[in-house]
Formats: C-alpha cells, sequence, structure tokens
C-alpha cells in the first residue's frame, strides 16, 4: 500500500475516462490510490486492458476486473476488502474530475477524516451540498456496516444515503470549494451514452426509488445510523453495547463487548 486513501471508480463502456481521470488526478498533485473496478462481461474490455497495461502492476494507479454486480455492487466488494488496508476510502464515478485548488483535494479529505469516523464530500458543481455524488468516509464505517452503500441499491440513490448517515451520526462535512466536477450529461457536460441510458431508464429509476425508500422508512438507516452512533461514541472512549461488534483493534481482529 503506497497511500492511506484509496478511491474505488467503477467504469463500464468508458475506457477514454481512464486518462483524462489520471491526467485530472496528475494535475491536482493528488498521491491517493486509484482503482478502476472493469466488469469481465464490458463491451471494451479490451481497450480498458490496454489501459490498464500503460501503469505499473502494484502503483498508484490500479485495475481490478471481475464479474458485473453493477455499480454498488461493484463499489461495496472493493470496498470491503480493501477496508483493512486503507484508512480512508472514496468514490468517484468514471464521469468524475477533481479539480486543482490551494491544497490537494486528497489533503482536505485526510484532514477533515483525521479526527475519527466520518464523511466528507465536495462540490460536483451539479448537486452541490444536497448530494454527494463523489464521497470519502472512513474505513471503518465499512468495516461496521458491511459495506459502502445499502446492497438494496443498484446505482441511483447512494449519493442521499450518505448524506443521510454523515449527518445522521453528526460526523459529515461538506467542501464547497473542493471541486469534483460531476460531467454529467444533466449539467450538459457529456452525450447521453448506453450506460446514462441504463441507470436513468424508467425501470431504474423506479427501482431504486422504491429501494432507496425502504430502507430509509423501513429501518435500514435507523439501524445502520445506531451502529455509526456507536461507532463514534467508541473513537471518542465510549462504551460499545454487550455482544456488539462495531470496530476493529490494531490487530485488524473484530473487538466484541460482553456482557
Amino acid at each position: 500500500m503506497a497511500d492511506d486513501l484509496l478511491v474505488i471508480i467503477p467504469t463500464r463502456g468508458r475506457p477514454q475516462a481512464v486518462m483524462q481521470m489520471v491526467r485530472a488526478w496528475h494535475e491536482t498533485g493528488a498521491t491517493a490510490d486509484l482503482l478502476f473496478a472493469v466488469d469481465n462481461d464490458d463491451p471494451e474490455l479490451d481497450a480498458y486492458k490496454r489501459e490498464a497495461a500503460k501503469f505499473m502492476k502494484g502503483g498508484q494507479v490500479r485495475f481490478v476486473f471481475g464479474k458485473r454486480r453493477r455499480l454498488c455492487g461493484t463499489l461495496n466488494a472493493q470496498a470491503v476488502k480493501a477496508a483493512r488496508s486503507y484508512r480512508f476510502l472514496a468514490f468517484m464515478g468514471d464521469d468524475h474530475r477533481p479539480r486543482p485548488a490551494a491544497m490537494p483535494w486528497d489533503a482536505r479529505i485526510r484532514e477533515c477524516l483525521s479526527g475519527g469516523p466520518g464523511i466528507v464530500y465536495g462540490n460536483d458543481l451539479l448537486q452541490g451540498e444536497a448530494m454527494a455524488t463523489a464521497v470519502a468516509m472512513t474505513s471503518d464505517i465499512v468495516e461496521a456496516l458491511g459495506y459502502f452503500s445499502p446492497p438494496c441499491l443498484v446505482h441511483l440513490c447512494m449519493d442521499l444515503v450518505w448524506v443521510e448517515w454523515g449527518r445522521g451520526m453528526g460526523r459529515i462535512t461538506y467542501l464547497p470549494d473542493m471541486v469534483i466536477e460531476h460531467l454529467h450529461p444533466a449539467a450538459g457536460k457529456a452525450e447521453l451514452d448506453r450506460g446514462y441510458e441504463e441507470v436513468n431508464s424508467e425501470q431504474q429509476v423506479s427501482a431504486d426509488t422504491a429501494a432507496y425508500y425502504e430502507y430509509r422508512d423501513g429501518g435500514g438507516l435507523a439501524a445502520d445510523l445506531e451502529k455509526l452512533r456507536k461507532l463514534v461514541a467508541y473513537s471518542q472512549g465510549g462504551i460499545l453495547q454487550p455482544g456488539a461488534t462495531i470496530a476493529t483493534n490494531a490487530t485488524g481482529a473484530g473487538e466484541e463487548v460482553v456482557a
């Protein structure tokens, strides 16, 4: 591991985004590790492999190829795997671009999350503070919940959940001057390709919206917030409830409080 922050980018059908993202990365002076997660059945798989071959194996920019799990499933799979190796984990879409600033965006993330469990996001120049379309969090959140985003979701509404987690645990920071631009068709910054058509179809919007409301109002959010609030309390010297396993110690083993 070369860094303590890993940014996971699930990507499909857009191999041209790889070098665009990497150039933007270097222009900001970022040192964070970057992981492109590619589907084995991607129609542009060969092009992605050619892009991957341009980077040193095990370096700052890495690729992983696996079965298609859709955005949320891929993000969760890679985040859970990386949670014990990285202190901080982040998500960007393949249509996000970090922009240069006085302090590199990844340094801002580390600074904001250095005090314990929490979530931070910047200005995507589209949704602003309303949605965390690109987000970073401490990896203990992923370990506590078992996922980076509720697995009931496929693609949409994850950005709403991350804001609700952060506000509900009282540990969220929005940085309006940390620009991670969202090059989305809704902002007139991208063409409507097959990927956008799929995830914004009436069927997908309906399915993810229904799943989000069920999670929010049906007890899923409340259960997750209970775990996150205990995690915050524990990080501040509080006491866990008997039987709760929501943190790991320096050895990587789960800590359980027994009555």
